[in-house]
């Protein structure tokens, strides 16, 4: 089975029940079937057969679900791509990912004009009315074809090819914060297994109304906000972008009951909409991840809120869930939880030996998410997959009940005269003073120490000092711990999930 035929399966069982609602437009699991059907039928027509790989460069929209779910049922390969991405960064994974058709907005075509000609093998711009009134442009000439045009060209009886569960599906690039990205390639049973597994751990089912606030071009949104739901029957609340208003008003509107967000996000949503906790009054089920959430952040959230955030873990190498908080146990406050079904997790040293409980080492994964490898990246691919395990390159630790806690990235380690220093422990003591909002903490050259511990924040009170903070994280800190200095910013960088971007904070930082 895969997500494209379990889909049709679910429209067979529940042809009239709403599939998703956009701009206030509700479409019903038949019509988006029949539209995936179309779509991938018109691709054919177009000459593209199974194997070939397409890149999707849509925000949240119906274009990215039909898009996505047509080219899976030709049996294509999808390449999703961040539409805020640069023409640089477009044109490395659009090369580097051998793409023959690109699936785009009509206002993100300027983007391509300089680099088009560096495209032999894409054949087509496959283009989305905005209904932004876009000029004709003229760089395109005879290749493009309007989505609406292609979903004319094909038929709604169309069978797809047999789809083997091993063969790749998608291509997910890495963000690329350090050095070239890589392509992550997902199966077909990836993908599968991972929104199906993650679906009955969280008991994601045909009542619930999932908010799709995350982008879709990220392996969270695909995998717990659509890929979970639509197989089982749910209906996808679609945001074209986070707003905390927007999310209160989709929610309030549409009696939502999950939300699926990033730490970031639920810190705009506390700040914000205190005065609209009967909005979330419908929700049963908050889910954090991309990055740890602060224990301070998930508790004054769900005073806040009267609803239970369950905090899990993933990477895009394993589709991505690999743990998550249970729901018929008791939740850990700066735990990511448990292994979710058909999925292992264990600690190890540098031998790969396990290390025993409660102890610090690296989080390796294994079961039927794990990824294929990386795109024409063998050592890569070696250096990551070894006797079947993933090596995520996360630091962590298991307690007695198997519940595991992320520590810190390993390449985040801060060595201070010797003593490791993780900033996750560093960035909780300053979440923890009331007048901090974001925080996030790197090692810098010290020539004494070799490393010192050097802290960026966002405060709401303008008369905090370096001082008061140093002093604060004293009396919370061993002295090696203690930031050295301390930046304050408006806000910290983040890319288009949330996550913050310490690469950018090290280029900032004065040595």
């Amino acid at each position: 089975m895969n997500v494209s035929d379990q889909l049709s399966e679910t429209a067979k069982q529940y042809p009239e029940k709403i599939a998703y609602v956009y701009q206030g437009k509700e479409t019903s699991y038949a019509e988006l079937d029949r539209a995936i059907t179309q779509f991938a039928s018109g691709l054919m027509s177009l000459g593209y057969q199974k194997g070939d790989h397409v890149a999707l460069i849509v925000g949240n929209s119906p274009y990215y679900i039909v898009g996505l779910y047509g080219a899976l049922r030709l049996g294509l390969v999808v390449i999703p791509i961040n539409p805020l991405y640069t023409s640089t960064e477009m044109s490395y994974i659009i090369k580097n990912g051998d793409v023959k058709a690109i699936i785009t907005m009509d206002n993100l075509l300027e983007k391509f004009k300089t680099i088009n000609d560096q495209f032999s093998k894409v054949n087509h711009y496959i283009v989305c009315d905005s209904h932004s009134n876009q000029q004709p442009v003229s760089f395109l000439q005879e290749n493009s074809k309007s989505f609406t045009a292609v979903l004319k060209l094909g038929s709604p009886h169309f069978t797809g090819p047999v789809l083997e569960e091993d063969s790749m599906a998608i291509i997910l690039y890495t963000s690329g914060t350090t050095g070239t990205p890589k392509g992550a390639m997902l199966s077909h049973k990836n993908l599968y297994s991972n929104a199906k597994d993650t679906a009955d751990y969280l008991q994601i089912n045909e009542h619930d109304r999932v908010i799709a606030a995350l982008p879709m071009f990220h392996v969270f949104c695909l995998t717990v906000s659509l890929n979970a739901p639509l197989m089982n029957g749910g209906t996808v609340l679609i945001l074209p972008k986070f707003s905390p208003t927007e999310v209160f008003k989709i929610s309030k509107q549409n009696e939502a009951t999950i939300f699926a967000g990033v730490p970031t996000m639920y810190n705009y949503l506390l700040r914000g909409g205190k005065a609209k906790v009967d909005y979330f009054s419908s929700i049963r089920l908050c889910i954090s991840g991309g990055a740890s959430m602060p224990v301070s952040l998930l508790k004054a959230f769900e005073e806040a809120f009267h609803v239970k955030v369950s905090e899990g873990y993933g990477l895009s190498e394993a589709s991505p869930v690999t743990c998550f908080n249970p729901l018929d146990r008791p939740r850990k406050p700066g735990s990511i939880g448990c292994s979710i079904l058909n999925v292992e997790n264990k600690v190890v040293d540098e031998l790969g030996q396990e290390v025993p409980i409660g102890e610090i080492g690296e989080l390796i994964v294994r079961g039927p998410n794990v990824m294929l490898g990386y795109y024409k990246m063998p050592e890569e691919t070696a250096a990551a997959l070894k006797d079947g395990w993933l090596y995520t390159g996360d630091m962590a630790r298991m307690d007695d009940e198997n519940y595991f806690y992320i520590v810190d990235r390993k390449k985040d380690m801060v060595l201070v005269g010797g003593y490791n220093v993780y900033p996750r422990e560093v960035e909780e003591v300053l979440y923890a003073h009331p007048n901090v909002t974001e925080v996030a903490v790197i090692g810098v050259p010290d020539p004494q120490t070799g490393e010192a511990v050097h802290s960026f924040v966002v405060i709401d009170k303008p008369s905090l000092t370096e001082e008061d903070l140093i002093e604060y994280c004293q009396a919370h800190l061993v002295k090696y711990k203690v930031p050295t200095s301390i930046d304050f910013l408006e806000e910290l960088p983040k890319n288009t999930t949330g996550k913050i971007l310490r690469k950018n904070l090290r280029d900032k930082v004065r040595y």
